[in-house]
């Protein structure tokens, strides 16, 4: 296999000092992440953890009825499989790619045998872990107390920070069901962030017009999952 040409773009793999990236480096394949791929299924066994390089997949859970609701958002910050190296090889939840784009992934048994050297490699996972039950835990308080307007807000600027640009290609029913609500609350919140000059929305592309005013809109939650990310995962180093 030649080397994937979208080597560290994943910020979990560029935090690696050199010992590490060089071991799992011959473990790494390129691979496209078209939107609508779905990575796992529910209880399903997992035969290899993702690295999203340009992507950004959602982990949905899925209720009996078919229903379903977002509970985080994975990009180029992170990676997707962490029950590989928790415990258990399965997960309650869908990964399901919103936004096209590249990614890397590894073997199952090969994250297990680097996670289990207790080294640089096992300390950066166990912060993006914590990183992200903090993102879990702040979109289940959002969803219960804050309005549709904020959630979106919050939803739009976490989706844009794991993407290198200001516009995210999304259709309004997508939206609703990574939300858990009803096309026509999308359809309306959306509209009134485009009328205060925070977003153009057209054909299913969103374009950023005021990112600042878009944070002012937001809850406290997007605030939160920012700064736990930016305490816990490394600007260069995992140490």
């Amino acid at each position: 296999m030649g080397a994937p040409s979208n080597l560290r773009k994943n910020h979990l793999l560029d935090a690696l000092p050199e010992p590490e990236w060089q071991r799992l480096l011959p473990h790494l394949e390129s691979v496209d992440m078209p939107l609508g791929l779905v990575l796992y299924e529910p209880g399903s066994t997992l035969s290899h953890v993702y690295f999203p390089t340009s992507a950004i997949v959602s982990l949905l859970y899925v209720m009996q009825n078919g229903a379903s609701a977002e509970i985080a958002v994975v990009g180029f910050e992170g990676l997707l499989g962490i029950s590989l190296f928790m415990g258990g090889d399965s997960t309650p939840s869908r990964a399901v790619v919103q936004s096209a784009g590249q990614g890397l992934r590894m073997k199952a048994q090969a994250i297990k045998d680097e996670f289990k050297r207790s080294g640089p490699v096992m300390h950066l996972l166990l912060r993006y872990t914590q990183a992200l039950i903090t993102q879990m835990s702040q979109t289940a308080v959002c969803n219960r107390h804050h309005s549709l307007d904020q959630q979106l807000c919050r939803w739009l600027l976490l989706s844009l920070d794991r993407l290198r640009g200001q516009e995210l290609v999304m259709t309004q029913e997508l939206i609703a069901n990574m939300l858990g609500v009803r096309r026509e609350g999308v359809t309306e919140s959306a509209l009134k962030l485009s009328q205060a000059g925070l977003i153009r929305y057209a054909r299913g592309h969103i374009t950023v017009l005021d990112r600042p005013g878009l944070e002012r809109r937001s809850c406290e939650c997007y605030a939160v999952v920012k700064e736990e990310y930016k305490r816990l995962l490394p600007s260069i180093l995992a140490v």
